[in-house]
């Protein structure tokens, strides 16, 4: 029999005390250690990142505001926080905690889940809890955005989201963007590319954000996809926001826009056949893009923070 490896013999250590509830006198004589060398290795497998704790702190949610967004947009759940004069980046991680905590609750073992990009979808997935033994498959919903910062692409999201649900990933070995409808079709011809999406349609949830035209917030500009000339042509054409890829109007439509075309990924019609579609978006600049999704009928649950929500709704009665 090999001898165990330090790292093997702290995972035992950890799987007893923290998933088997075994104390620290109990696994010292299982193992014929004393009890401060079982408490030694519990704090070196945390310093070695081998047990991670999370403490799972109340965030406070505005719930009358929460069933107002469920009657108006006809939505099966609203995840909205109170902002309470914190930092955008603060609301974004709360917002992503609501996000994660419904996931966990809504996931079912063998499951798949289909991820788009962002950081909305980024909050969601660092707030996850890991969970292995759900074995959750992640499949990659559109083209990688190639953005400089990788963390918030699609490819290491479905990565990492699947790790921490147990599951395998599957990638979608494309840019998101291409040059021509012509080029488009190719890649979506390729076996790979057609397994991934056909995975990302059979999903039973969806996890997307929702991104804006306005040139302070808009991620496609940031990542080089758009110019800002391009992005005002948009914005002249009455593209009021995107999501996986494809721009749509204030009532959600996405028929007029050229570029839409030219994404390789599911479109908005086939997202909406996902059966829960969780989208996580904060900030007053996304408003008419938030309103656009939830007229457009593709998103069911939405994570944002209340002075957007409160936006969106006085946008939309503004009919």
């Amino acid at each position: 029999m090999p001898t165990e490896s330090r790292e093997d013999l702290l995972v035992r250590v950890a799987t007893l005390y923290y998933e088997q509830d075994m104390n620290q006198e109990g696994i010292a004589r299982m193992l014929g250690k004393t009890r401060s060398n079982i408490s030694r290795m519990l704090k070196e497998a945390r310093q070695r990142g081998i047990v991670e704790i999370k403490i799972r702190k109340r965030i406070p949610q505005a719930t009358a505001l929460e069933r107002e967004f469920r009657r108006v947009f006809g939505l099966q759940t609203a995840l909205i926080v109170e902002s309470g004069g914190r930092t955008y980046d603060e609301i974004l991680a709360s917002a992503g905690m609501l996000a994660a905590q419904h996931l966990e609750e809504r996931l079912h073992p063998s499951d798949t889940l289909a991820i788009s990009w962002g950081t909305g979808v980024s909050a969601a997935v660092n707030a996850i809890s890991p969970n292995p033994s759900l074995q959750v498959d992640v499949a990659q919903m559109i083209g990688s955005v190639g953005t400089v910062d990788s963390a918030i692409d699609g490819p290491e999201l479905a990565r990492q989201l699947a790790i921490k649900l147990g599951g395998k990933y599957y990638y979608l070995h494309a840019p998101l963007i291409v040059d021509s409808q012509k080029t488009r079709n190719t890649f979506l011809e390729q076996s790979t590319i057609m397994d991934t999406l056909n995975r990302a349609r059979r999903a039973s949830t969806a996890l997307i954000g929702v991104g804006t035209t306005e040139s302070a917030a808009s991620s496609f500009l940031r990542a080089g996809h758009l110019t800002e000339v391009q992005l005002a042509e948009l914005r002249r054409q009455g593209a009021v926001g995107e999501s996986s890829g494809c721009y749509f109007d204030a009532f959600g439509r996405t028929e007029r826009f050229d570029i839409n075309n030219r994404v390789i990924g599911l479109d908005l019609n086939e997202v909406k056949r996902i059966p829960h579609v969780l989208a996580v978006s904060c900030g007053l600049l996304k408003t008419r893009s938030i309103l656009g999704a939830m007229r457009g009928g593709w998103v069911n649950v939405l994570a944002t923070d209340d002075a957007t929500a409160h936006a969106v709704l006085e946008e939309s009665r503004k009919g």
